[in-house]
């Protein structure tokens, strides 16, 4: 079996915008020893060769701040009428799946992905949508990630195209730039110019009437075949969540 990362890694990177900034403090074998000592162990009694353990401490990390799996109680504390499901409460059964690439790198900066350009690829590709499938928007915005213009640049989905997507019974779906709408910034200029308050998070807030988790900030995407490979997605068991950092994997016999 041939595993593919399609994960991020977690580090600090004096890039990001301060709302996606990492700190973790890594803390040397030695710092251990002092610890055990405090906790009554004589160091007459440490191993021979025991040098301590390392430790680390993640010191500061949004839920959103890497790749991350977002759960109905982000986009509202209602799915149509009834409470949103928090992180810790989406049945795994949804994280994993077969996966399938839709290819939207053709896709200028700030211009949504619309229902007509995911039915065109699937119909140009003779590819089909299958209940339950995971579906990765691949725009190639990746290669910003780590840059400060990662969530200032990009293409992004539409509300329309969204939630056909759920209609075809899609639960999961992922993409590679910063956030699944247009970028965020953007979002903002647009709806000031226009006076249009239904613009702002579209994509996002079709989760107030149907349920669904979107991925954001993957990678890699290039590596995948369209199809022909599972997706596993879990996220950390965080209770109460809104989202959850998630080691994102492609599978391939």
């Amino acid at each position: 079996m041939k595993i593919i990362d399609l994960s991020k890694p977690i580090q600090y990177n004096k890039d990001d915008p301060w709302f996606m900034k990492v700190k973790i403090k890594h803390k040397p074998h030695k710092s251990a020893k002092w610890l055990i000592r405090l906790l009554g162990l004589p160091f007459k009694l440490f191993p021979e060769n025991f040098v301590g353990w390392a430790d680390d401490t993640i010191q500061k990390m949004g839920v959103h701040s890497t790749t991350h799996i977002d759960a109905p109680w982000h986009y509202s504390p209602t799915v149509n009428g009834e409470r949103a499901k928090t992180i810790d409460e989406i049945p795994l059964e949804w994280c994993y799946g077969e996966g399938i690439v839709i290819d939207m790198k053709h896709k200028p900066d700030f211009e949504a992905i619309t229902i007509e350009d995911i039915q065109n690829f699937l119909q140009e590709n003779s590819l089909q949508l299958q209940k339950d499938m995971i579906v990765l928007i691949k725009t190639g915005r990746d290669i910003y990630n780590g840059t400060k213009d990662f969530h200032k640049k990009g293409t992004g989905m539409s509300a329309a195209a969204t939630e056909w997507l759920i209609d075809q019974g899609i639960k999961v779906m992922g993409i590679d730039s910063w956030g699944w709408d247009l970028p965020l910034p953007y979002m903002i200029q647009k709806a000031k110019e226009s006076g249009d308050a239904e613009l702002f998070w579209e994509a996002h807030l079709v989760g107030q009437n149907k349920e669904y988790c979107h991925i954001e900030q993957l990678v890699n995407l290039d590596a995948l075949p369209l199809t022909g490979f599972k997706v596993a997605v879990f996220p950390l068991k965080i209770v109460g969540a809104s989202a959850a950092p998630a080691r994102v994997v492609a599978m391939m016999e």
